[in-house]
């Protein structure tokens, strides 16, 4: 093993420091660089490890010498030092595929446009409530290389190749779904740019949610391009791995008669039965794995409704039979599931007025959801950074819910244009506080103020979170 290499990660947060730990304790050479400045927990905990690392800068120097790169999914492919990487072509990796080398737990991994979150937390929770070893990382939670490094068993490294994307081996064949490795899994939201650096990790268990139009700028504004991204979930699996996705989406359904898939397919669907997976019949869901393993509830027992949860229900019950969780803890476990944060989020209802963040909505099929979910007369804030938004498909949507919209952004002539014919009110807001005050004096009592940005956040806030917990305060201030 050639522990001299050089490993450098771009990204000094949750995932990036993650990577250096454990980098770190593989005693690989570590460096750690950020354009940006670095949080105070972070540089703590790399000082501690004795890593090496920059902030506000980039030092080409110190970078451009690397056998590896780990980018972390936040550091943007057109940036001057990913060029320059590039150019150099020197092998780049996520976080993820690092991490995955020195594991032997079973994966299961989830990802699409929208519903990935939900779904990963009620995997996630289902199993937790089973009594498994089980750990949350990815994009949500905590980073799954840090998780790695502090694995107390012994794990297998898998380093014959390293240095080239196309290197490391992959995980071991495992004997069942059901057995697991070691009794440990991990559960892990994929983001599209996290998938876009892995290239050896296999993923045990995929769930692909469903694909919309998103982050166009970042794939040319070419849609193929960002479906290629999100079906490399599946693009090491074998025959003894599954599959699960939503055969009610179009784009998934014609891609996959393009694509070679190994793994066992598991599809679910509330529109028509299928042999294998999970179906709607009316108002009972079904997940069905083989005539002996068969499991049914009522829709009104779901913790979380709407058509969108039922699919995310339907999806996380299917990986929950297949890792042989009971029957009825996957029924009481989708009956007891709280929300994750950010997501269609009650706040408060001040004077009558329910408040609902949903900063997590950060495309326009993410805000569709929302929007559909709205049982009363709504004033929507929306706006931030837009990713190549169509904003079409929300226009019969706002005009049978949606009375006022306050714009919450630095830029908000699309939103402007697209909807002012639709709505009576349009303004115009820089500051989570003036949104909320804005949106108090239109809305009544017996209404909803809605926060779905359908746009990313960062013209005003750090992340979605940032914007959301701005949110909340400012509600709590009314």
């Amino acid at each position: 093993m050639q522990w001299s290499r050089r490993v450098v990660i771009l990204g000094g947060a949750e995932s990036g420091v993650g990577a250096a730990v454990l980098a770190k304790k593989k005693e690989f050479d570590v460096f750690v660089s950020d354009k940006g400045k670095i949080d105070k927990k972070y540089r703590n905990v790399l000082s501690l490890n004795g890593i090496a690392y920059e902030e506000g800068k980039h030092t080409a120097s110190l970078i451009l010498n690397a056998d590896e790169v780990v980018k972390s999914p936040g550091v943007p492919e057109k940036a001057p030092m990913m060029q320059a990487i590039r150019k150099k072509k020197i092998p780049v990796i996520s976080e993820i595929e690092f991490a995955a080398r020195y594991t032997s737990a079973t994966l299961i991994g989830i990802t699409g446009t929208n519903g990935k979150t939900t779904t990963t937390s009620m995997v996630y929770h289902i199993l937790k409530n089973a009594g498994y070893n089980v750990k949350l990382g990815g994009n949500i939670g905590k980073s799954f290389a840090m998780m790695v490094a502090k694995e107390k068993a012994p794990s297998r490294a898998a380093l014959a190749a390293f240095g080239s994307p196309e290197g490391g081996e992959l995980h071991a064949q495992a004997p069942s779904l059901r057995e697991g490795r070691g009794g440990l899994y991990y559960v892990l939201e994929l983001s599209s740019f996290q998938l876009d650096g892995m290239f050896k990790t296999r993923i045990n268990i995929a769930i692909l949610t469903n694909i919309t139009p998103d982050h166009m700028d970042s794939y040319h504004y070419k849609f193929q391009n960002y479906i290629n991204s999100k079906f490399r979930i599946t693009q090491n699996q074998t025959q003894e791995d599954a599959f699960i996705f939503c055969t009610d989406d179009k784009v998934i359904t014609k891609e996959i008669k393009k694509k070679k898939i190994r793994a066992q397919a598991f599809p679910f669907s509330i529109k028509r039965k299928v042999k294998r997976g999970a179906y709607l019949t009316k108002n009972k869901l079904t997940i069905y794995i083989n005539p002996k393993n068969q499991t049914n509830m009522f829709v009104e027992q779901l913790a979380l409704q709407g058509r969108h949860n039922i699919y995310n229900s339907m999806a996380a019950g299917i990986a929950s039979r297949l890792v042989d969780v009971r029957k009825s803890v996957i029924r009481e476990s989708l009956s007891d599931f709280q929300n994750i944060e950010h997501r269609l989020e009650f706040v408060s209802r001040v004077h009558g007025v329910d408040y609902i963040n949903d900063s997590k909505a950060t495309n326009v099929n993410s805000t569709w959801y929302a929007l559909e979910s709205m049982s009363h007369p709504t004033v929507w804030i929306v706006g931030g950074v837009d990713k190549g938004n169509d904003y079409n498909m929300l226009k019969e949507l706002v005009k049978q819910k949606v009375k006022a919209i306050v714009c919450l952004g630095t830029d908000n002539k699309k939103i402007i244009k697209a909807f002012s014919k639709l709505v009576d009110t349009v303004v115009e807001t820089c500051s989570a506080n003036d949104a909320v005050r804005a949106a108090a004096r239109l809305s009544a009592k017996g209404e909803t103020v809605l926060l779905s940005p359908c746009c990313s956040s960062f013209d005003l806030f750090d992340n979605y979170e940032d914007r959301g917990r701005k949110f909340k305060q400012a509600v709590k201030s009314l």
